[in-house]
């Protein structure tokens, strides 16, 4: 019996080094001893049971950790529903409707002059200007500051796409890639993200042909969840060269 407990510890043991980073490497070297210790047949019932206890109580702490980590995702999420409906609410009450995915229209356009002197506002701006004057460097510093200091920004989907579209510019594929990526992860009801999931699908394309099927994927996507997006019928043209359409 005493062999069973020991073997099915040494079991639970094996799946700790995944935790480390949560519970500190001397704790875990120092479980790690007293399962050697069980192996050799030095350890007692007692401490056997004592030792059961102390993994209990890391599991129970990860989970505590997990769950934090949940709640904090979760309340950003919501903090960046509520911008989103905010911005909407904003350009309906104006009689104008959102800029489209394909321009370049400033979102900050047509604010009071009160709101165009925010912190906010102003930072955008002069990190678009920076877009729309090809200076990918500082298009890049800029917009990279701004999704810093206004990360829930009602502007922040626009910020990420530019982002990805001067990196894209600077011929920087890689990051270009995954700045569209967090368009479309971040807010997939944003109308941005059909458009970066199609450019991200062509940064794949220019990646090289090792990076078809991937490409392939994002343009498939744009026809299944954005079928009524102005990229939609470019998506299905692109299929169709790929031979997947």
């Amino acid at each position: 019996m005493k062999v069973a407990r020991s073997t099915a510890l040494v079991l639970a043991l094996a799946a700790l080094p995944a935790l480390t980073g949560c519970v500190g490497l001397a704790e875990f070297r120092k479980l790690q001893y007293e399962v050697r210790q069980m192996r050799a047949g030095g350890v007692s019932g007692g401490r056997l049971a004592d030792v059961s206890s102390e993994i209990e109580a890391l599991r129970e702490q990860v989970s505590q950790l997990e769950g934090r980590l949940e709640v904090s995702e979760h309340q950003t999420q919501e903090a960046l529903e509520e911008a989103r409906k905010a911005r909407l609410a904003a350009s309906q009450g104006a009689g104008t409707a959102p800029a489209s995915p394909g321009t370049s229209d400033d979102p900050t356009a047509g604010l009071s002059p009160e709101a165009s002197a925010s912190e906010e506002v102003t930072s955008y701006r002069a990190a678009y200007d920076a877009w729309r004057a090809n200076d990918h460097q500082q298009c890049i510093d800029r917009f990279g500051r701004f999704l810093q200091s206004f990360p829930t920004s009602q502007y922040a989907d626009d910020a990420y796409f530019w982002l990805a579209d001067c990196y894209f510019k600077q011929g920087d594929l890689t990051r270009a890639i995954l700045g569209f990526d967090d368009v479309v992860t971040r807010y997939p009801r944003s109308e941005r993200a059909s458009e970066a999931l199609y450019r991200q699908g062509e940064a794949l394309l220019k990646k090289g042909p090792s990076y078809g099927k991937a490409a392939e994927k994002a343009f498939d996507r744009v026809v299944k969840e954005y079928p009524a997006s102005h990229r939609a019928e470019d998506a299905r043209q692109q299929l169709k060269l790929l031979g997947a359409g």
